[in-house]
């Protein structure tokens, strides 16, 4: 089932965030989305989930209009992470996990398949450690994680997430890029945004720079992000080098 986005166009308030994005993405890829503060990623993630309708344009999801599809249908097929996300529960983190079930249970209890597809997501995203605990009890970090279990649970084709790495250690951001990678490798599509590049040259298939609104480029990492797109997009001196696991960014100081 496809995504895709034709001539988006957002304003808030006084400013134009986005003008005329038009971006389509495949299933078994991970897209990431990068770009300067206020490039306006987190606006066309938030319109690629359904979640804002834009002020022009169009979402498709699988070829139907994603604002004219029914909350539970869009949510059994695309899970999003928030930036930001916020538990005001104080709840057991399996509970919590398994509300990423709600669109196919319709809160009325897990079935025998729930309970696989949670106990699956709590495996995947290596929060079984804690998973009977108290979630406000846990770091930052671990509650990211608990978060993208409950994205998991319900199995979507689709994952949007909003800088997932943001409050991880390097050794779970590694692991949560790797992740994100055997979802593409399954057969989902996920789409991220980052600020981190060197991540986003480590993770992505396909890289979408934006700057004041529109896409600045567009294709293979390496291709997106070469030292004229840095220096246009971010307004730095960067080039790309090959390391030991692979190419690497180097900022060499502002443009």
């Amino acid at each position: 089932m496809s995504l895709s986005a034709a001539t988006i166009h957002v304003r808030l308030g006084d400013k134009q965030v986005l003008r005329g994005v038009t971006a389509a993405f495949a299933r078994g890829s991970v897209t990431a989305i990068v770009g300067p503060n206020g490039a306006g990623k987190s606006t066309l993630l938030t319109v690629l989930a359904g979640l804002r309708k834009p002020d022009q344009g169009v979402v498709q999801l699988g070829g139907a209009d994603m604002q004219a599809m029914a909350p539970r249908a869009r949510a059994q097929r695309l899970a999003f992470l928030p930036q930001i996300p916020e538990i005001a529960w104080a709840v057991e983190v399996r509970t919590l996990v398994a509300l990423g079930r709600t669109p196919f249970s319709g809160g009325r209890g897990l079935s025998a398949e729930d309970e696989v597809a949670v106990d699956k997501a709590i495996a995947t995203a290596n929060v079984g450690a804690f998973a009977h605990r108290n979630v406000l009890t846990l770091s930052g970090g671990e509650r990211a994680r608990v978060l993208l279990a409950r994205a998991l649970a319900g199995e979507p084709e689709w994952l949007l997430a909003d800088e997932p790495l943001t409050g991880l250690d390097p050794g779970h951001q590694l692991d949560a890029a790797d992740l994100m990678r055997r979802l593409a490798f399954e057969g989902r599509g996920v789409i991220v945004t980052l600020h981190d590049l060197h991540m986003a040259l480590r993770v992505a298939d396909r890289v979408i720079v934006l700057a004041d609104g529109l896409v600045s480029a567009e294709g293979p990492a390496r291709e997106a992000l070469t030292p004229a797109i840095l220096a246009s997009a971010y307004g730095i001196k960067g080039r790309i080098w090959d390391g030991e696991q692979g190419p690497v960014i180097e900022v060499l100081g502002r443009g």
